[in-house]
């Protein structure tokens, strides 16, 4: 949080205030001089920090308000001088308009790249064996930290008659793991979420199966229990959509500007140095 206060001031410092109109859904900080301080200005101040102004100490709160304040009884100041009579000032001001031109330009582009039903259909039967949930596992295990140890409960559990039952006890009273006094359940992961070894043993068994030889990893030795298991499968249409709509919109819009780039350097005089 120290880092946060330092990256503020040096925020409020090298930034320059632009001014615009409040609209009805932000919310006002502060009014100085009749010029709102609202969240839009402080997201300003927040962008890349990782971090919401709602969720920092009420110090470093104010801290950005002041900063704030203070940025923009500054650059009023600064505005009222002679600096916008500056060539420099006007060089920068013409460079920021352009820039907002392109940037409002690009936004009303993209408002206008539709993508009809008939196209994320098509692209969906098209890719449909990509569209896939991966296999999802169930299963409970027991951690030691020795070889020995494992070997002696695998032996035991092969006598079982009731495995899960007997499982679940040794998983309460041997395993070291934080799971342990939950039975070793583990829950529903998919194989990247856990370690390579773990996932790969889990993979081979059959529901109600535990791994014959104890699994090796970081954490220790396991005894993995396969609870129950989904294969992977194919993702509907409609699971998919929303997020198909998206991917096609960007690469269409993407192309579209592409292509409005290519056609206007044909008209241009573009000298390479």
């Amino acid at each position: 949080m120290k880092k946060l206060g330092k990256k503020v001031i040096l925020s409020l410092v090298a930034s320059l205030a632009i001014a615009s109109s409040v609209n009805a859904a932000d919310k006002v900080y502060a009014i100085v001089n009749g010029e709102s301080v609202t969240n839009q200005d402080i997201a300003m101040i927040l962008r890349g920090q990782k971090v919401t102004y709602d969720s920092l100490p009420e110090v470093q709160q104010k801290q950005i308000i002041e900063g704030l304040i203070e940025q923009k009884l500054l650059s009023n100041e600064a505005y009222k001088s002679d600096i916008p009579k500056r060539t420099e000032f006007k060089i920068e001001l013409e460079k920021f308009k352009k820039n907002l031109a392109f940037q409002i330009w690009m936004r009303d582009f993209s408002k206008e790249t539709k993508v009809s039903e008939k196209e994320l259909k098509a692209f969906y039967n098209e890719n449909k064996s990509k569209m896939k949930a991966p296999v999802e596992l169930k299963a409970s295990h027991i951690l030691v930290k020795t070889q020995k140890e494992a070997d002696l409960i695998i032996k035991e559990l092969s006598k079982s008659s009731n495995l899960k039952k007997d499982f679940t006890k040794l998983a309460q009273t041997k395993s070291t793991g934080p799971s342990g006094s939950n039975g070793g359940e583990l829950g529903w992961f998919t194989k990247e979420k856990m370690v390579p070894e773990f996932s790969d043993a889990t993979l081979k068994l059959k529901k109600g199966e535990i791994t014959k030889t104890a699994v090796k990893t970081q954490f220790g030795f396991h005894i993995i229990y396969l609870d129950d298991k989904k294969e992977a499968s194919t993702l509907s249409y409609d699971v998919v959509k929303n997020r198909l709509q998206q991917d096609l919109l960007q690469r269409k819009f993407t192309l579209n500007v592409k292509q409005k780039a290519e056609a206007l350097k044909k008209n241009a005089k573009i000298e390479y140095k």
